[in-house]
């Protein structure tokens, strides 16, 4: 492990930390897809005490200089001058990640927390960021989870556990706010340069006269290409804050997130987001509105009117993107304007009938000329979904495709399998009995999320009476 090159910008940005001993360590699960990034035997340390003791923050590597940073944001819409990393632990780097333990005690940003988390929330985030990178989706990955008997306390009594978190950056937008507000626009620049010079070095190259506008528009697309996939595979983060938002264009922080069951447009995930702010349907006006708060943190770096024409951009930028995953779900190749009306109706006819998303899509392969096998199946209203399947067909027919091609391309991008609240909750609920199989066999679901698995056809359902009534907050 090396130092962490966040580590050489000034010490405003970080405090050295060290992280809080967790007593008596256990392994739950270990990614072998993670590990790959970052050259670990994921067979030999899930029977190493070493690498314990380093993932549960108990010993450092070689080369470790740990650290955790300051950042600010708005919080559901509200200004929080000061927050940062109030349980995560940043040891150095390897292989170009940085490598983070999230739950490893306090640090001088814990506020009033404990610096902990807690197996539930651990565990989710564990799945859901393998889960995320395993349908095409730029995240944080999740390396391992450590557990230990340890007491923390959120809603009730529960145990603690350290995830460890890998990254490119860990920056957040909020990194900009919190020194924008403070009136250091010095520091707000070192950031810029030092993001440009890691990881967007091409922008100095291609705009070297603007690379600041350069870099907010990366930021800026890549966050709307983001939301494109999130809304495309039916994925609801639950608290997009400013400080929940990175400039690499990641998914990261996982809490209270949430995948469609019944295709709801207003699906509101965080049970705390008592005003539907974080809405699924609101996630890319929220990503834009996120992306107006950075450009004002980056205002003393920018020129007005190519900064609006940036945010400008956000919108067709989405659009495109967005129109692109839904005709690949489709099974389209080209582009025709009867495409917009086609996908907005069918989806009108899933919340209309309560279809559950994964399997409506999933199932709309099936469609050929002359059958349906199981897409109609997901409609009680026959006529009305009748009457789309031939506009669907006559739109295919533009296009003189092979049905069995189609069918497979439609596969790839349809998930048969996705991390249903449900499903995450039958894990915790094993492991919070130290059975830690589901944890573990979930995991290896996920990761072949289109793949047929005739083997776990049972994960691929809808979930059952208790499983709907399910609710996840911020301390999720």
């Amino acid at each position: 492990m090396t130092r962490a090159g966040y580590t050489l910008l000034p010490r405003e940005f970080y405090e050295e930390r060290k992280p809080t001993a967790l007593p008596d360590p256990y392994l739950v699960a270990i990614s072998p897809y993670a590990a790959e990034l970052v050259d670990v035997d994921p067979g030999a340390a899930a029977d190493d005490p070493e690498f314990l003791a380093v993932a549960a923050g108990n010993a450092l590597p070689e080369g470790a200089q740990p650290f955790a940073t300051i950042y600010a944001g708005h919080q559901f819409g509200a200004w929080v001058p000061q927050l940062g990393d109030g349980r995560a632990i940043t040891l150095g780097e390897k292989c170009g990640y940085e490598w983070q333990l999230k739950g490893a005690g306090l640090t001088a940003f814990s506020r009033w927390a404990d610096g902990r988390a807690v197996l539930r929330s651990t565990i989710r985030e564990f799945l859901c960021s393998e889960a995320m990178d395993a349908l095409g989706i730029p995240t944080t990955r999740a390396l391992c989870v450590v557990g230990s008997d340890e007491p923390v306390y959120r809603e009730r009594a529960e145990t603690a556990a350290v995830l460890t978190r890998l990254a490119r950056s860990h920056v957040r937008f909020g990194t900009f706010e919190v020194f924008h507000y403070r009136g250091r626009a010095d520091l707000v620049k070192r950031l810029a340069d030092y993001l440009i010079e890691r990881y967007y070095p091409e922008l100095r190259e291609s705009d070297s006269a603007q690379p600041y506008l350069a870099l907010l528009r990366e930021i800026v697309a890549r966050t709307a290409r983001l939301m494109a996939k999130w809304q495309a595979v039916g994925f609801a983060h639950g608290v997009m804050n400013t400080d929940n938002m990175s400039v690499l264009g990641l998914s990261i922080d996982y809490g209270p997130f949430g995948f469609l069951d019944t295709y709801k447009p207003g699906f509101i995930c965080n049970h705390t987001d008592e005003m539907g702010r974080y809405a699924f349907d609101r996630q890319p006006t929220i990503a834009l509105w996120n992306c107006y708060a950075l450009a004002e943190a980056m205002s003393s770096l920018l020129e007005l009117d190519p900064a609006k024409a940036i945010l400008a951009g956000f919108e067709p930028i989405f659009r495109e993107a967005y129109l692109g995953e839904l005709r690949s779900k489709l099974g389209l190749r080209t582009a025709r304007d009867e495409d917009d009306l086609l996908l907005g109706d069918l989806l009108e006819a899933m919340d209309l009938e309560d279809a559950d998303y994964s399997r409506t899509w999933r199932s709309l392969s099936t469609v050929t000329q002359t059958e349906d096998d199981e897409f109609s199946g997901w409609f009680t209203d026959r006529e009305r979904i009748a009457a789309w399947l031939s506009r669907y067909r006559a739109r295919l027919a533009h296009e003189a495709g092979i049905d069995a091609e189609r069918r497979a391309r439609m596969n790839s991008v349809n998930p048969k399998y996705v991390l249903r609240n449900y499903l995450a909750q039958t894990a915790i609920e094993k492991a919070e009995r130290k059975d830690f199989s589901e944890v573990r066999r979930l995991l290896a679901v996920l990761r072949r999320p289109f793949d047929e698995q005739p083997e776990n056809i049972a994960y691929a359902e809808p979930p059952p009476e208790w499983g709907r009534r399910l609710v996840v907050s911020c301390s999720s």
